[in-house]
């Protein structure tokens, strides 16, 4: 349960993005919910082997690297999904992945961790 409604929560965030953002196109909510699926698919299977790889880079920026393997993992989930969901460049992917990270924090926070 708790995976779907982060799906539907990385949906949403995609949606709004893709509506402040002119570098950032989704073409629909469907879009975004497969797009969001697949984002977690290769953050699954993918994320976990770039964040090995670039271990020493991101120990020597504090963790700051980690948004970089989110844009690059943005990128090929563009790469996959096509003209349904578009973004212009690695930099908008860059600007995405900390929206998209800081946005799923404080979301998740306040939906799976309520106060007590």
């Amino acid at each position: 349960m708790r995976w779907i409604v982060g799906i539907l929560i990385n949906a949403v965030i995609f949606i709004a993005l893709a509506g402040f953002f002119d570098g950032f196109n989704v073409s629909g909510f469907g879009a975004a919910v497969i797009a969001s699926i697949v984002l977690s698919i290769l953050n699954v299977l993918i994320r976990p082997l770039l964040i090995l790889l670039t271990l020493p880079v991101t120990i020597l920026t504090l963790g700051l690297f980690l948004f970089v393997i989110n844009a690059v993992t943005l990128l090929l989930t563009d790469g996959i999904m096509g003209d349904a969901f578009e973004l212009s460049g690695f930099g908008m992917a860059f600007l995405a992945s900390i929206i998209l990270s800081l946005a799923n924090l404080v979301i998740q926070k306040a939906v799976f961790e309520p106060k007590k």
